[in-house]
Order: C-alpha cells, then sequence, then structure tokens
C-alpha cells in the first residue's frame, strides 16, 4: 500500500482543484451575471420594485423634513407626477420607475401646475400635508404626510 501513494503524489497529473485562469473565468461570468440580474429581477417583480420606490419616497420626505428641523428653516420637497422625480434641494435627485404611476395629493395652494406641486416642511417639523401614490396597475403604496406633526406614514394602496 505505501507504494501506490507515493505513485499518486509523484503523478504527473493532478485531477484535485482548479487552475486560476478557470477561477477567473468563473468570476467574469458571476461578474456578468449580477449586472444583468437587477434588471430582470425588478421587470419580473413588479411589486418589489414598487415597495423599493414607495421606501425610497418615504425616505426622501424624511430628509426633507429632518432638514428643515436640523437648519431651522422652510424646506420643499418638489415632485413631478408625470417625470416621476422628487427633487429636494441641495440633495440628489429621486427618479422612480417608468413603470410605475406617481399621483400627488396636497393643498391646492402648493400645487404648481397639473402635473408639479410641493410639499412643504417647516422648522418645528410640521408640514403642509399630503399624500404621494406610487402604483402599478391596480395596487401599490400610499405614503402620507400629516401636516400637524409632519409625520411620514408608508401602507399598501389598492384600487377602491
Amino acid at each position: 500500500m505505501p507504494a501506490s501513494k507515493t505513485m499518486i503524489a509523484s503523478s504527473p497529473f493532478r485531477t484535485a482543484g482548479f487552475t486560476l485562469v478557470e477561477l477567473l473565468v468563473v468570476l467574469a461570468i458571476a461578474a456578468l451575471m449580477m449586472t444583468a440580474v437587477p434588471s430582470l429581477f425588478s421587470a419580473a417583480f413588479p411589486g418589489v420594485e414598487m415597495k423599493s420606490a414607495a421606501r425610497r419616497t418615504a425616505a426622501t420626505l424624511r430628509l426633507a423634513r429632518e432638514s428643515a428641523i436640523r437648519q431651522g428653516i422652510e424646506t420643499e420637497l418638489l415632485v413631478d407626477v408625470e417625470a416621476r422625480q422628487l427633487a429636494l434641494q441641495g440633495y440628489r435627485t429621486l427618479n422612480l420607475p417608468k413603470r410605475l404611476k406617481v399621483e400627488l395629493e396636497t393643498a391646492s395652494r402648493e400645487m404648481l401646475d397639473d402635473r408639479q406641486g410641493v410639499i412643504r416642511f417647516f422648522p418645528d417639523g410640521s408640514s403642509t400635508g399630503g399624500r404621494i401614490l406610487v402604483t402599478y396597475r391596480d395596487h401599490g403604496y400610499q405614503i402620507g404626510v400629516t401636516w400637524l406633526t409632519g409625520r411620514i406614514e408608508l401602507a399598501p394602496w389598492e384600487t377602491p
């Protein structure tokens, strides 16, 4: 038995393990797949994309409120329902996916035109209030802003 062990150890052909080239090829393929998967995943599961958009919308509203409190000045979040954008001055604009529908309900004096409106936050944390709907077909999420406290709430929404 000891003789066969030495023969295997000194054999010029090893069958166990991977070469560095094989590992690099696998990593390159994995990297290519990872760049393609997010778009395929969101296309296959629009509910995931919609929930993510609703959460990002709520986070942007919270950022606007925190900014008003921290800086001690009135802060406006511009909502463009046609372009599906939320713009907060001094921060990056949030672009929502094109397949989603965005609606804004706010005070009439805060509507700039039929496609743009503002939700305003004050230094004390209060707000002009409003609601943003992020929907796909007959269901979605509503992100509500309470005018008195400026509290932001995220809740599921379905066509009544």
